[in-house]
């Protein structure tokens, strides 16, 4: 579907690009880098007036325009990812995850991080992933690198100045805003595998708005094709494929039926003729999504008479990807054979001969416009009145699959629903300098926020009639036939209610297959309003002491409220060592997203695919199944470091840790089944039935969002940064950052383990490197720049239900750039991601954590492509 008109589609952007007209080179260089005489002014960290990164007394990393630039990648998450060791962004494999990736800072997910756009709030996505915290996070990727000026990344909670989400940090892209000259450059890659086929086009113009504004738009359009890193599917359930490493497990263990299918050479021709997923030599992918999004962003400002300005900014993005399930393949609850109303056998393999895996599509659209009027008036005090709305939408769709409850009446794709998230927010900041040279901000806000669950089409969701046993009554109790199935029998139906296994006693699932649509009784909108007031105060208490204060008052209509404050200061112990420390408070509501999360998906929790429904802790299904209320998460922050310059070489060492308390965190499977010899899991059934849930007999586990347990974060961040003057031979610039973290609970064994297994006890503290490390080089010479960078991940472990481990082996990726400017607008840049084709270890298969021709972890965040090969020409005016 992506692929279709795919020259045309190209062709729109492409000319709307044209227009921004040709470019020029922009050196590439270290924000930290730039001229010695000129330091850089950061305005995140601070309320009141910017400050230098050196003056800081809180960790701050700034990248510029060129630093940016300088990284292959152009999805913003990868941008920060390859920037700032501590950031994290994995490929998720997981619905709508592979769509909208979920991020860390320090450890922590993405929806404790504060995301600002010129320092005024960015709108969350809808998206609540179903890993994890199951964090409501921004969706980085829906702003364009050809947008940003430059970035700033607060590494410290900052929860008393700019709100509830800054827990392990602050993100604030500052848009660029220029009102003349622009840049258009065309992207070309693909991987060394042959697949992930990439194109990227993206550009800026500056014009003028009027004599005393300016206007800057920036767009950029994407067209990646997806990869494939699969091994063909084989499992202890299916093999049809004797050469594989389970077929021995299969012929010994599987279902006889099952073998006799997999054994025939014609099944075979359909299976490895790839019947169940054209387009793909494995019948399931795992892999990067095929992607193709559009996206456009606008900055805008004109002065105003008396020293104000007028300013606004926005975006509009629209991007769809799409990714496989689980291969579906015979006999394995959904291609059954069951009795139609004539007597008569269908199976749906008479559709999906080789069987079928459903594909997912996913539309993502966003927006947002934010306005505002900041000045200063008479008396000195300086103001900031702004207005900011976002929406962000996905919209799912399901292709390749069926309603198995439907019969041959069911169609093959499928709306399953939207999700939408929409914030809007007044707020009025202030500034003020006393008579001493302290300074004092102050402020407040009132932020609406929606989010909505719309129901999928009927067919989506139908409980169609072979849901139930003998849907047409063609057998008694007893086992005989009733008249209408002795009439179906004189008719040459093979019916024999006396035989339990007949095709007439099947029952099979309900709803679009693999991800049923969103029933009308869950689709509903949850929706809040919090009022927030702070205050700034901060100066310099003497020569070499800068101390600062903050006060927040924030209160929810559906969590209460809290005041929360943060203390931070800098000594300069000598003109090239300093001492910087913080320490914080914060309070975090749960999102409406992650209160009303509604969702039924494919899972692993045992190594095979089972279907888990997804439900709200506080409406009547969490009700009925005895979960408890979500609360709000508190937290604790501390740093403490301390900034060196030793000669031609900068030093940044700061230690951090984050107390959190009641942390949200997604359940632990828990069964459902309709045995009445299950015990919990037949107990867990009765009580989806009691709340009304259609769909329970399909259900094989259940699970909610809970705030079960406390946890610590701690680590250490380290940057260095160095020139080395080669003369005439020119001059390169070194850096190195580092981060290390530890993840730990804190909380007793006893009030979590019943929340969440032995085995995501083990993996919530070791899944991930806790040592990351990007090491950079770059060397100007005349007319040739180099780029050298090597990222390191440090070794990780995955456990199988808290007893088989495997450890991860470190992994060092190398990335290589070379990039000539041919004159002061043309330069072209050819270059590698992952020059030596490094793969992270392969999952161990008697681990049983990972099935269905999979190869590598997801959970790690290691990136297992392999080579990527680009060019990039780029044009400056």
């Amino acid at each position: 579907m992506l692929k279709k008109s795919k020259i045309n589609r190209l062709l729109s952007p492409a000319i709307a690009l044209a227009l921004l007209a040709p470019a020029g080179y922009a050196p590439v260089a270290l924000a930290q880098q730039d001229a010695p005489e000129i330091e850089q002014i950061v305005v995140t960290g601070s309320r009141g007036r910017p400050r230098t990164v050196s003056d800081s007394p809180v960790p701050i990393d700034v990248f510029s325009t060129a630093d940016i630039e300088a990284v292959s990648y152009t999805d913003t998450n990868d941008i920060l990812r390859t920037l700032v060791p501590s950031f994290s962004v994995r490929q998720s494999n997981s619905d709508g995850e592979e769509f909208i990736r979920p991020a860390q800072l320090r450890g922590m997910p993405s929806d404790k991080t504060l995301v600002l756009v010129n320092s005024k709030r960015r709108h969350r996505s809808p998206l609540v992933a179903l890993v994890g915290s199951g964090a409501q996070a921004v969706d980085m990727s829906t702003i364009p690198a050809a947008a940003i000026g430059t970035i700033e990344v607060l590494r410290d909670g900052a929860a008393a100045q700019y709100g509830s989400d800054a827990i392990a940090g602050v993100i604030n892209f500052i848009l660029k805003d220029n009102r003349e000259g622009g840049s258009l450059s065309v992207d070309f890659g693909e991987f060394s595998e042959g697949d992930g086929e990439s194109t990227t086009i993206s550009g800026n113009i500056g014009l003028p708005l009027t004599d005393n504004g300016f206007i800057s738009i920036s767009a950029q359009y994407e067209d990646r094709d997806g990869t494939n890193r699969a091994e063909q599917v084989c499992r202890t359930a299916f093999c049809p494929d004797s050469t594989h490493r389970n077929y021995d497990t299969f012929i010994a263990n599987g279902d006889t039926d099952r073998i006799t299918i997999a054994q025939d050479p014609a099944f075979q021709a359909l299976w490895f003729a790839n019947a169940a997923n054209p387009g793909w030599d494995t019948n399931q992918r795992w892999g990067r999504p095929n992607h193709e999004a559009f996206r456009v962003f606008f900055n805008a400002g004109i002065d105003l008479d008396g020293g104000s300005e007028l300013y606004a900014f926005g975006n509009y993005s629209d991007g769809e990807s799409d990714k496989t399930f689980f291969n579906r393949f015979p006999y394995n609850g959904t291609l059954e054979d069951i009795r139609e109303s004539d007597g008569g056998i269908y199976n749906p393999l008479e559709m999906w001969p080789g069987g079928f895996t459903p594909n997912l599509f996913g539309d993502v659209k966003d927006m947002s416009l934010v306005a505002g009027l900041r000045g200063e008036w008479g008396n000195g005090v300086s103001y900031d009145f702004s207005a900011r709305m976002g929406e962000s939408e996905v919209d799912y769709t399901l292709n390749r699959t069926i309603n198995p409850s439907m019969g041959r009446a069911s169609p093959t794709r499928f709306s399953l629903g939207d999700l939408t998230n929409e914030e809007t927010q007044l707020q009025a900041d202030f500034t003020y300098e006393l008579e001493s040279g302290a300074l004092f901000a102050f402020g407040a806000s009132w932020m609406d926020e929606s989010y909505d669950l719309g129901a999928g089409d009927p067919d989506s969701s139908r409980v169609g009639p072979y849901a139930v046993q003998d849907p047409f009554g063609f057998c008694n109790d007893d086992g005989s036939a009733t008249a209408a199935g002795t009439a179906v029998i004189g008719n040459g139906s093979s019916l024999d209610c006396a035989n339990s296994s007949d095709a007439v006693y099947r029952t099979v699932g309900v709803g679009s297959n693999g991800f049923p649509g969103r029933n009308p009784m869950f689709a509903d909108t949850y929706d809040r309003t919090s009022y927030a007031a702070y205050g700034d105060l901060s100066g310099n208490v003497s020569d070499n002491l800068f101390l600062q204060g903050a006060l927040r008052y924030e209160d929810y209509d559906d969590f209460g409220s809290e005041l929360v404050w943060k203390v931070a200061g800098k000594l300069d112990v000598t003109d090239t060592f300093g001492i910087r420390a913080s320490l914080g408070t914060s309070f975090r509501a749960p999102t409406p997203g992650q209160q009303g999360t509604t969702n039924v998906s494919t899972r692993l929790p045992f190594g095979e695919p089972i279907e888990t429904g997804t439900f709200p802790a506080g409406g009547p299904v969490g009700a009925a199944l005895g979960f408890d209320p979500l609360k709000p998460e508190l937290a604790d922050n501390y740093t403490i470091g301390f900034t060196a310059e030793l000669g031609d070489t900068d030093l940044t060492v700061d230690f951090f840790r984050i107390d959190i308390q009641d942390r949200t965190y997604l359940q632990s499977f828990r069964p459902v089944s309709t045995d009445p010899t299950a015990g919990e899991g037949y107990d867990n059934f009765l009580a989806l039935q009691s709340a009304g849930v259609s769909f329970a007999a399909q259900l094989g586990g259940v699970r909610s969002f809970q705030s079960a347990f406390d946890t610590i974060n701690k680590g250490v961040d380290i940057v260095v940064t160095r020139p080395i003057d080669w003369g005439d031979a020119g001059v390169t610039t070194v850096s190195a950052a580092f981060n290390y973290t530890e993840v730990k609970f804190d909380s007793p064994l006893s009030q979590y383990s019943g929340f969440i297994n032995a085995e995501d006890r083990f993996d919530f503290e070791n899944i991930e490197p806790n040592m990351r490390g990007v090491f950079t080089a770059r060397h100007q010479f005349d007319r040739l720049l180099l780029i050298g960078r090597l990222s390191y991940y440090g070794e990780s472990e995955d456990s199988r239900s808290g007893t088989a481990v495997q450890t991860f082996d470190a992994v060092w990726y190398t990335d290589l750039e070379g990039q000539y400017r041919f004159s002061d607008n043309i330069s072209l840049s050819l270059g590698a991601r992952n020059l030596f084709d490094e793969y992270p270890d392969k999952v161990d298969p008697a681990l049983g954590d990972y099935c269905c021709g999979r190869v590598y972890s997801d959970l790690n965040g290691l990136d297992w492509q392999g080579a990527y090969y680009y060019g990039r020409l780029s044009l400056n005016f």
